[in-house]
Order: structure tokens, then sequence, then C-alpha cells
């Protein structure tokens, strides 16, 4: 497959290219296809940190296609990660629901940098969705001793299937996608609090985000370096 002009973009931008390999592969609840995979010397050479992502390149009618997806459970003592796809219309999905132990795929890394804030937040207010309840679950391993209250919408019961990593000091509301988003938006905004010693942290539909970013920086006042928000994905 050869790589498109995005791909050259990103090795200009300093990318780094890996070729993964499958070593596992499971249905989760018919609606999340979770693979297990061997990083070819990815955690090694990049290190590991709280909601790191990777680019995926995939063969869309012999044109190249590239996804971003959430590491889970990164492992630099084994090289081990997995990835969880959500299974909807597309080569993403059909890549992964055919992969079979042996198969590879290559992968870019570029632009993921996270870290919590040095001295932790005394809260962390998240606002995610399936897409990044991954990324989420990452959030809350890394900070396990910091309380947090996180808000995931869902557009049906199925996206339920991945579960948030709770302790007993989360606490999790899941929303329903309403009002293309706008409900999300509501519910978020008339219940953050504002405070100069938590981190927000904010990754849903870009719409949504650019909101709910807007009001914490504007009505609540809170300062950019306690906030960190990303688009996952546009609303057609």
């Amino acid at each position: 497959m050869k790589r498109n002009w995005e791909a050259l973009a990103l090795k200009a931008m300093g990318g780094r290219d890996f070729r993964l390999t499958v070593l596992g592969t499971e249905s989760v609840d018919g609606h999340y296809q979770r693979l297990l995979l061997d990083g070819g010397g990815l955690l090694e050479a990049c290190g590991v940190h709280p909601t790191m992502w990777i680019r995926l390149w995939f063969d869309n009618d012999g044109r190249a296609h590239q996804r971003a997806y959430t590491l889970v459970d990164p492992d630099p003592a084994t090289g081990r990660f997995t990835l969880e796809f959500a299974l909807h219309d597309g080569c993403a999905a059909r890549w992964a629901t055919t992969a079979q132990i042996g198969d590879t795929i290559d992968a870019t890394v570029q632009g993921s940098a996270f870290r919590l804030p040095d001295p932790e937040p005394e809260h962390l207010y998240l606002v995610g969705d399936a897409a990044s309840l991954p990324a989420v679950n990452s959030l809350l391993d890394a900070g396990a001793d910091i309380p947090a209250t996180v808000w995931l919408e869902y557009a049906h019961e199925g996206e339920k299937a991945l579960a948030p990593r709770t302790r007993a000091h989360h606490d999790v509301t899941w929303v329903p996608r309403q009002d293309t988003g706008q409900h999300l938006v509501d519910t978020v905004c008339s219940a953050l609090p504002a405070s100069d010693s938590a981190h927000y942290w904010v990754a849903c539909e870009a719409a949504a985000t650019r909101t709910i970013t807007r009001h914490i920086r504007r009505t609540l006042g809170v300062d950019k370096h306690q906030l960190t928000s990303l688009g996952y994905w546009r609303a057609a």
C-alpha cells in the first residue's frame, strides 16, 4: 500500500513509524473488537504516558487511510498493548474484525504528549465519550488516588460495553447523545465548578469540545494550564 501525503507530512514533522503484530483478538459484547499487539519497539522508543495514541494505516480500496487509537494497558516490559475498535462500517473495523494472529499493520507516533500536572491536581474533571473512554481510563489509572468526576456521552447502549475504570472516589455519569450533542454540553456546563486546584480534560465530538472548553475558560475563568481539550471526532 502506497503512503499518501499525510504520511510524508507526519514524517517531516518527526513522526516515527513502527510495524505492529497481532498477538490476540477478541470480541467485546459484539460492539468492539479488542486486539493485543506487539509494538515492534514502539514503547521502548517512545515511552508511555496517559492518553497515549498512535495513528494506524489502513488500506481503503487501495488508498492509505489513517485513524488514531489510544493505547490500552501499554506494557514497556513486554512491548505489548491493546487497541479497541468500535464496530461500524469502515476500513478500520473491517481490518480489526478479520485480523488474525501474525497479521501486521503500520503505525506512526506523532503528536501524542500528555503529563499530569506536577504537583498533582486535587480533582480531575473529565468529559469524554465512547471514542475517548480508553484515554479517560488511562487518566483514571495514572491518577488513581485523585478524586475524579467524569461525564461520558453515549449514542446507544452498546457503547457502554467498555467499562470506565472507576474507584470509590470516582463519580461517572453516562449522558445520552441528544440534540446533536447539546445535551452533553448543557449537562456538563451546568455541573462543572470553577477550581484553581483541579485539572479539566475534555475530549469528545469537536463542536461539543469547543463549547465546553470555551465555558471552562471564559465562564469559569480556569487558567489554560489547567485545561486539556481535543476534539476526538466530528459530526457529519
